[in-house]
């Protein structure tokens, strides 16, 4: 569990330094790792990510995704955010949602490449979805 506390808060770092207002991404990881699907990636001994996903019925949420700077571009996102779809869609999900900051305008970038929808928007946070 260490190292994914670690993967995470290295992960979310450079984001709190400009955003205050960004909750504590490993905050409750214990009861994420007991109530929720944890999807890991690792590379040799290292958590390189994570993704953390709910599903219920046909809906699934994703709960958090990092990436550990030490490996990224090297498509781990792309591969932890397939395998989160593959699990909702097994689990019976025919959709998933996710929430972001308006302060992190790259994810929703992101997001919306990889096939994502705006579907609202509250103070800053900015809530998306994608069918499954």
């Amino acid at each position: 569990m260490l190292q994914l506390k670690q993967c995470l808060d290295r992960a979310y770092a450079p984001l709190k330094a400009r955003l205050p207002d960004l909750p504590d991404v490993s905050g409750g990881l214990e009861q994420e790792i007991t109530e929720r699907i944890v999807l890991v990636v690792a590379i040799e001994d290292d958590v390189a990510g994570c993704a953390v996903v709910s599903i219920d019925g046909a809906s699934a949420h994703l709960v958090n995704i990092a990436v550990d700077p030490d490996f990224k571009g090297k498509g781990i996102g792309r591969i932890l955010l397939e395998a989160v779809e593959d699990r909702a869609l097994r689990g019976g999900a025919t959709g998933i949602a996710l929430a972001t900051h308006a302060g992190i305008p790259e994810n929703v970038d992101l997001y919306r490449h990889l096939g994502w929808s705006v579907t609202s928007r509250n103070g800053n946070k900015i809530l998306m979805n994608k069918d499954l």
